[in-house]
């Protein structure tokens, strides 16, 4: 890894809490918003695909990977409109995957003057009403959470989003099932109660057609229905937009086929320059 590509990471002191990123390479900036299942290590390959090429961001939103819950009311899209002030970034593309993905759009919602692009994958839309039958799972989470048994709940939630609902743990590469249950246990096990997430109003799933900057939009073929419906909103709703399906994965794409994900995101960037 050359000079300019060798990441720099820290601590950045925003709205009370301490928020951890990292940075590596240079050019423009490329910022990447983690899953709710995961934390900044989601984007490993990412990182070494892209750096060469921007200047990639990272960073871990409050009870994920390196940055801690802590009291009082904040939002995650708040938080990264900090991150980007404290780094001194005025404009950047944007990728964000699940709850990554829908707090992407809130920024660009609220800030729209900061995002040149949003890449969204797999991603959730504030305000949108998922109609199926939630993963048989939840229920047995919950169960696991309330007893302690937070190995267990991680494995479930590991099913649900990283197996999807058309395989079974064994047809899944068990690397990424590995990497996603420990970086999910640590999300787990964050104190409850501390703090209080503040929702964008009114919420996105109205104001899609606001966003008015490219939008590449990923989703796997075999990700959990509603959040299938929620890519075919967003194609429908955000003026710019182009959906990818990627076959053969569920709801973390880059983790399953990562040579496949940076081609495509490296292409649909690399039409906007």
């Amino acid at each position: 890894m050359s000079t300019a590509q060798q990441p720099r990471s820290g601590f950045a002191s925003i709205n009370g809490a301490q928020i951890w990123y990292d940075v590596t390479g240079s050019g423009h900036p490329l910022v990447l918003t983690h899953a709710g299942i995961a934390d900044h290590r989601m984007w490993d390959d990412q990182v070494a695909a892209f750096a060469p090429h921007y200047q990639v961001i990272r960073w871990d939103m409050r009870g994920f990977g390196q940055t801690q819950m802590v009291a009082g009311s904040y939002s995650s899209r708040n938080d990264l409109y900090e991150l980007l002030r404290f780094l001194g970034i005025e404009r950047t593309y944007l990728m964000g995957c699940s709850m990554g993905g829908s707090t992407i759009i809130d920024l660009t919602l609220e800030h729209p003057e900061l995002v040149a692009a949003l890449i969204p994958v797999a991603a959730g839309v504030n305000g949108f009403e998922y109609t199926g039958e939630p993963p048989k799972q939840f229920e047995e989470v919950d169960a696991a959470c309330q007893a302690g048994d937070f190995e267990r709940a991680s494995e479930l939630e590991v099913q649900v989003w990283v197996d999807g609902p058309q395989r079974t743990p064994d047809q899944v590469d068990p690397h990424v099932r590995d990497k996603v249950r420990a970086m999910n246990l640590i999300a787990l096990q964050a104190p409850e109660g501390l703090g209080k997430h503040e929702s964008l109003a009114p919420p996105a799933v109205g104001r899609l057609g606001e966003i008015k900057v490219p939008a590449l939009l990923i989703v796997g073929d075999l990700d959990q229905p509603d959040v299938i419906r929620t890519a075919d909103l967003l194609a429908a709703e955000v003026p710019q937009a182009q959906k990818v399906v990627m076959h053969g994965t569920a709801h973390l794409p880059n983790l399953e086929q990562p040579a496949e994900f940076n081609r495509i995101v490296l292409d649909f960037l690399g039409k906007l320059t």
